[in-house]
């Protein structure tokens, strides 16, 4: 049997480029990270989500680096061919000093690919500083969970003209600045569509639509055992694949599955833009609007 060859950053430019949607998914352990790996998902996050799902913490700001260098240990030696990426931590990135050795730590000691930070083009020069020397990098737009105490809220965002367009030029100086890869969360599916056909780099959605060149959820938010979903307070754009599944594997694989032919996202789990005057080349969304009444999407996040 041939072995699939491990996933590069040049192999997830072909993938978009070719129309193929990319499968990601969070993971925080080996045994989690060999079941994904087997089952096709194609870029894993060692997420600083880790500080909700595993910690029993309500947002990320607790997680340090430490943790995520510890997290990627454990995933990363499961691996054969998907892609890993690890999250910098909250104020992990404040300097261009730090971020570096962060950076440093996560692909040295947790085996990281790619290291992922959020933030608009105030992050440009810290992704620039990391690219240059040969640090993969994935923005992260939207909803930005760091950043919680100053929002307030987990919203959705970009849903006015003004927002829509700050976000539009943050996509572009951090592509400009050398990021790989780019995370949207929890913004408008037309503004997801946007964003993409615009990027020069893959953008992979979680709350983004379906127009993204692919999806990232959060594994035990998909098999719905994560202590949000259990609560009951379960985020529109999850889906619970351990329904009707006959194992964790088997719902991974659905996950896959659906990413792939493009039926996840669908409109019950999208955002409709409510700016009218947004401009559209395609068809109009269907999902229904989220009203002023509705758009917190949850109070923990969820990447």
């Amino acid at each position: 049997m041939e072995v699939a060859k491990p996933v590069n950053v040049a192999e997830l430019r072909r993938m978009r480029a070719a129309g193929e949607k990319i499968a990601s998914l969070t993971c925080y352990d080996a045994s989690f990270a060999l079941v994904e790996d087997r089952a096709g998902v194609d870029v894993i996050l060692v997420g600083d989500s880790l500080g909700m799902v595993m910690q029993g913490g309500t947002t990320t700001t607790p997680v340090t680096v430490d943790h995520v260098v510890y997290h990627s240990k454990c995933v990363a030696p499961q691996l054969k061919r998907a892609f890993l990426v690890a999250d910098l931590p909250f104020l992990s990135y404040a300097t261009l000093e730090r971020a570096l050795d962060a950076s440093q730590r996560l692909m040295q000691e947790g085996g990281a690919k790619m290291v992922k930070l959020e933030g608009g083009r105030e992050q440009a020069a810290i992704v620039e500083y990391l690219a240059i020397r040969g640090v993969p990098v994935c923005a992260h737009l939207g909803l930005q969970p760091q950043f919680v105490h100053k929002m307030g809220a987990f919203k959705v965002q970009g849903r006015d003209d003004a927002a829509a367009e700050a976000m539009l030029h943050d996509a572009k100086v951090l592509a400009d600045a050398g990021a790989d890869l780019l995370v949207l969360e929890c913004i408008p599916s037309e503004l997801g569509r946007r964003i993409t056909e615009i990027s020069p780099v893959p953008v992979i959605g979680i709350g983004a639509g379906p127009a993204t060149d692919g999806q990232i959820l959060v594994l035990q938010d998909i098999l719905n055992i994560s202590p949000l979903v259990t609560l009951g307070r379960r985020p529109r754009f999850v889906k619970n694949y351990m329904d009707g599944a006959s194992s964790i594997e088997a719902a991974i694989r659905a996950y896959v599955g659906e990413v792939k032919s493009g039926a996840y996202p669908d409109a019950e789990h999208s955002f409709a833009e409510v700016s009218r005057a947004l401009p559209t080349t395609t068809a109009a969304l269907t999902s229904p609007s989220v009203g002023a009444t509705d758009e917190v999407v949850t109070k923990v996040p969820r990447a």
